[in-house]
């Protein structure tokens, strides 16, 4: 005998499918219901399905009699019908296989807020840095501007800069050698010009004007002492006219570099 097909397949169906399959089938006399092991093989359903399947069909000799004995008028049955409800009670079996999926979505409800920060970790506090000391910094610079003042100094001596007396009718006795000029001007402004350039705090316009003229007063000042040891090595008094001119103007360029650089940290643009 071949297993019935329920639905157009041949799978497992539902029991509700199932019940009228297998009141249907064929059953030896004197056998009122089909035992769970051919249930398991007429309908390919495992142990679990098969043993409600049978408590169905014993739960409905009552209702059997009720639906088929019509022409034997017993009314009798009839009051069976109140079994009736327990046609519902195979849904109630059913139920548990659901029932799972409800509760293994309530731990998912509860985890997430579990889960999830809502109050932002305040930021660890960030250890205190340490700058860097300076000291070193003018310990180097200290030779350096002894050379570099007294490279500017003679160099000044042979362009024309010397003692001058800048308060005249004023102060007569007041002198001062104008070639100090150079390397506080030139020296100066070029150091000032790097700080700005570096510290990455002021306008675009002024960073990039800092960075080209804090470039171009460290070589003019690298020029300045190469042409005085020169001079001074060679025995050479004077310089040349073009030496003095470019000295000459030096004093004017540094003005007008400082005044255009001032102007340009204070802008906003």
């Amino acid at each position: 005998m071949t297993a019935p097909t329920i639905n157009g397949t041949r799978y497992p169906q539902p029991i509700e499918d199932l019940l009228p399959a297998a009141r249907a089938l064929n059953l030896p006399e004197g056998v009122a219901f089909p035992s769970r092991n051919r249930l398991m093989r007429e309908f390919r359903i495992g142990a679990p399905k098969a043993g409600e399947l049978l408590a169905l069909l014993k739960a409905e000799p009552a209702t059997l009699p009720a639906d088929t004995a019509e022409p034997t008028t017993t009314d009798p049955v009839a009051p069976p019908a109140a079994p009736e409800p327990a046609a519902p009670a195979a849904p109630v079996a059913m139920d548990p296989a659901p029932a799972p999926e409800i509760t293994s979505s309530e731990p998912d409800t509860e985890a997430t807020p579990v889960g999830r920060p809502d109050t932002p970790t305040p930021p660890t506090p960030a250890a205190p840095v340490r700058s860097a000391v300076v000291w070193p910094v003018v310990l180097l610079a200290l030779p350096a501007f002894v050379a570099i003042w007294s490279g500017w100094v003679g160099l000044g001596g042979l362009t024309g800069f010397g003692v001058v007396h800048p308060l005249p009718g004023i102060w007569d006795s007041f002198s001062i050698n104008s070639a100090i000029t150079l390397p506080i001007g030139v020296e100066t402004y070029g150091a000032y010009a790097l700080y700005v350039w570096l510290s990455g705090r002021v306008p675009q316009r002024a960073r990039r004007f800092a960075k080209w003229s804090a470039i171009a007063s460290l070589l003019v000042g690298a020029l300045g002492q190469v042409a005085y040891h020169l001079l001074e090595a060679a025995g050479v008094t004077a310089a040349p006219w073009w030496i003095t001119t470019a000295v000459a103007c030096l004093p004017v360029a540094v003005l007008g570099m400082g005044a255009a650089l001032a102007h340009l940290v204070r802008t906003h643009d």
